[in-house]
This record gives structure tokens, sequence and C-alpha cells, in this order.
């Protein structure tokens, strides 16, 4: 048995070839975010990979990992969060980038402002591949009287996946776990 990595499918490595070239990367640089990308191979095995975003604050970080959980449970599926891509990344729009050409699903979990990942809904409609395949479950508060809890930017983005039907809403951490059944 050795301990080398799998290699990666050479769509994968076309892809971040692409990004990488349009930045400026040493040699080094390189080939540091080709040998994360090669231990992403969960990805490349499965019939349907999910990349969670949200919030990294702990009790919403605790959310983010009962979806996880939950669609790791389906099988065929490999669920996990940014943070789980290891590697030295200056740049996380790049990391953003390259994990999400790869993955089949990106899903948000958007709490009150800042939701967690409000760069990456930029990304997701600005970029119609990402769009095509972003679900978000957005956490409603019916109990919040004056303070609506989500800006201009997020409302924008929320329509327009509303209109896709890619849009669930709960407000309950035992709610969230059952809109996760709504994604594909």
């Amino acid at each position: 048995m050795t301990n080398e990595s799998p290699p990666v499918p050479e769509e994968v490595l076309t892809s971040a070839t692409e990004r990488l070239e349009a930045d400026d990367l040493t040699l080094a640089e390189n080939e540091d975010l080709l040998h994360v990308l090669s231990e992403l191979t969960p990805i490349y095995e499965r019939e349907r990979s999910y990349f969670v975003l949200g919030n990294y604050d702990p009790e919403q970080r605790r959310r983010l990992e009962r979806v996880v959980d939950r669609l790791n449970s389906r099988p065929g599926a490999y669920a996990f969060q940014m943070s789980d891509v290891r590697g030295n990344w200056e740049n996380g729009i790049q990391k953003f980038c390259l994990i999400a050409d790869l993955v089949t699903h990106i899903v948000g979990v958007a709490e009150k402002e800042p939701s967690g990942f409000l760069v990456e809904q930029g990304l997701l409609v600005g970029t119609e591949e990402y769009f095509e395949k972003s679900y978000v479950l957005k956490r409603t508060y019916p109990d919040l009287d004056a303070d609506y809890p989500y800006g201009w930017m997020e409302d924008g983005v929320f329509e327009l996946l509303a209109a896709d039907d890619r849009l669930h809403e709960w407000r309950t951490a035992d709610e969230l776990v059952e809109t996760v059944e709504q994604i594909p």
C-alpha cells in the first residue's frame, strides 16, 4: 500500500489550471493548491457533492454541521464545509471558486446578517454555473419586530433563488434539518 494521492481527474486539473492562470501565483503556490484539490477525492468518487456555506460562529456552526451530517447520510453523497478544505489559502474567493467548480451542489445556510457567506452569495448569482447548482436555506425570524435580518444584496439573491424554487425557509434547528430534504 502506497501513500500516493489518487489521481486528480483531468477536467478538475483543467478547471483549476484555468483559474490559476488568471492569477500570478508561484509554482510552489500552484503545487500547493493542486495538492489540496487532490485531497478532495470524495468529490470525484461520489455521485453528488455538497459544498455547505454559512456562518462559523459557534451556534451557527453547529447548525451547519447538522446540515452536512444530514447530506452525508444520503447514499452516494459527500458534503463538507469550506473549513474542511485544508491548505494555506490567502485568497478566499479563489478557494471558493476552485471548490465550487468541483461540486454538484452549493448549499448556503443564511441566518441574521452577516449570514457568513455574503461575498459568496454575490458569486452565486454572478456566475451562471454556480447559480444553477445553488440552494439556500434561509432562516426566517417571525419574532423580530423592527429589524429586518438581511441586507438588500441578500434579498436580491433570495429572490432569484426563490424564482427557481431553490430557496427554502426554516425557523428552528429541527426545521433546518427537515428543510435539507428539499435539496436534491
